[in-house]
């Protein structure tokens, strides 16, 4: 079993939460087949996706540190309260993003 300081766990927690990158731009191409789905179809799609997978990441590595205290969380950047409120947001925010522009994040 390891055995690791909880605020290294912590900043392990926010690398792996904020390392999804968003997926590339459709290329644009140059002829149109009737039978293909229009780029910016295909484009909100994968942005849908990404948004929903950052998300589950934020509440898989980002708000089981709730479980630490509040010297913890003091230490890593983050104010519980912050932390609630990036999870409150909507699925269309970027909540990692969010914590961020806050400042709270040191890293």
């Amino acid at each position: 079993m390891k055995c690791e300081d909880p605020t290294q766990h912590a900043h392990k927690a926010w690398e792996k939460a904020s390392r999804l990158a968003p997926p590339p731009k459709p290329p644009q191409l140059q002829f149109y087949v009737p039978a293909m789905p229009s780029m910016r179809l295909i484009r909100a799609f994968d942005m849908g996706l990404w948004h929903c997978r950052r998300r589950w990441l934020f509440r898989r590595h980002i708000v089981p540190l709730l479980a630490y205290d509040d010297h913890v969380l003091r230490d890593i950047g983050y104010r519980r309260e912050d932390i609630l409120w990036a999870n409150q947001l909507p699925l269309k925010e970027d909540a990692i993003q969010a914590l961020k522009i806050l400042g709270q994040n040191p890293l």
